[in-house]
């Protein structure tokens, strides 16, 4: 027998068990009190706990049936003085209300109105038949209060439970979201800069292919460079998203199941590595890619130099990358200027030209420029881009540093 049959069993078992218990309070004790009765009948509802968490609906008409039984089975008083003490039995009929607040709480809209209209019914009519004098109009009263405070309880869980599952959904719909622009900004970075270079090349060797050989073949070579490292970034980031899926499929599976994926990719071929993602230290090679696209770049450093994030190095090479991009695609000028500044509390890079800036309806109005301004603001930065008074385009942008003392903790 598996854990689901016995765990049913169990259940089941619990619900004959109440009936049981209901028989014996009224068989073994017909003199007691209503109260004693009615406080017996709503502790044995404990043992409906099983068939509860399993069929709400088949609780419900068990702990009904029994409550009434009790409430049927006390015998009348004899005298009208001792008639109050004989009508506590109703207090059976909370067990009811407890299991209704369950089923208004986790079942659709009809069963639960349904079980509400069965339920009120039935309490009404049973304290209606066996309640006496002043006592109808209070228990009465008392019921329908109890009806609807296990309603109230079952609508505010319901509204709970659907809150919290709307907020995760929120939650993972924001993570994909900004996931997906993660990776838009990264292609975008990756790819637009090769392809400007590639294209200027590629214009060039044709140009000269017949009358300057040798400067077509430092064109076709410088060609084959940028598409290898394009090549290199595109790898970088399919297997940082392959690793990032297979992290999190094997968190969500269970232990056989990931023991049997590993015994079956054991002898598979392994993924290569990939290269570290580039940084400040890479921003002299993307210089001389730049320089080979026509535009010579005046890298300036300042500061004291030193190691920082990964995140805060690669958003400061990226926009390099994509401001030296612009320089090359829309500047129409063979100098700009590049200023790094290591300071104590933020870094500071600066991309300069003497070009004709940008027209309306350029890049500067792109999703190079939007990329930019989402990666500055996810590190709390500012970013400042436009054309300079004196001629040419700036870009600017501040991203600050974290205390040496994290750095230090990140360096052990």
């Amino acid at each position: 027998m598996n854990t689901a049959t016995r765990t049913k069993s169990a259940a089941w078992a619990g619900g004959v068990c109440y009936l049981l218990m209901v028989g014996l309070l009224i068989g073994g004790a017909p003199r007691a009190s209503g109260t004693v009765h009615g406080v017996g009948g709503l502790l044995a509802v404990s043992l409906l706990v099983g068939v509860v968490r399993r069929t709400p609906l088949s609780a419900l008409a068990i702990a009904l049936t029994g409550s009434t039984v009790v409430i049927a089975g006390v015998p009348s008083p004899a005298h009208a003085a001792v008639e109050a003490s004989y009508q506590g039995q109703f207090v059976s009929y909370l067990a009811v209300d407890l299991v209704l607040g369950v089923i208004v709480a986790t079942r659709a809209r009809r069963p639960a109105i349904v079980a509400v209209a069965v339920t009120s019914a039935v309490q009404l009519l049973v304290i209606g038949l066996f309640a006496h004098g002043d006592g109808l109009t209070v228990n009465a009263v008392i019921a329908l209060l109890a009806l609807a405070a296990s309603c109230l309880g079952g609508l505010l869980s319901r509204e709970r439970r659907e809150h919290v599952v709307a907020l995760r959904a929120q939650e993972v719909a924001e993570a994909v979201t900004a996931e997906r622009l993660r990776i838009a900004r990264e292609l975008h970075d990756i790819v637009a800069h090769s392809i400007g270079v590639i294209a200027i090349q590629a214009g060039v060797g044709s140009r000269i292919i017949e009358t300057r050989p040798a400067q077509a073949r430092e064109a076709l070579r410088a060609i084959e460079t940028t598409s290898r490292q394009t090549l290199t970034g595109l790898r970088r980031t399919l297997v940082s998203l392959r690793r990032a899926d297979r992290e999190d499929r094997a968190g969500t599976a269970d232990r056989a199941d990931r023991d049997d994926r590993v015994a079956r990719t054991s002898t598979a071929p392994e993924e290569p590595p990939s290269t570290p993602a580039p940084g400040l230290a890479d921003v002299e090679q993307l210089a001389a890619t730049t320089a080979g696209a026509g535009v010579h770049v005046d890298l300036r450093r300042s500061g004291r130099q030193r190691a920082l994030p990964a995140e805060i190095e690669l958003s400061a090479y990226r926009i390099v990358q994509e401001a030296l991009t612009n320089v090359v695609r829309h500047a129409d000028t063979g100098r700009c200027g590049v200023a790094i500044d290591y300071g104590d509390e933020e870094l500071t890079v600066e991309i300069v030209d003497e070009g004709r800036g940008r027209t309306g309806g350029g890049s500067g109005h792109g999703f190079g420029l939007v990329g930019m301004r989402e990666r500055v603001g996810l590190l709390h930065g500012r970013l400042t881009a436009g054309p300079r008074p004196e001629g040419g385009y700036r870009v600017a942008a501040r991203l600050p540093l974290p205390a040496p003392a994290s750095l230090a903790a990140e360096a052990r």
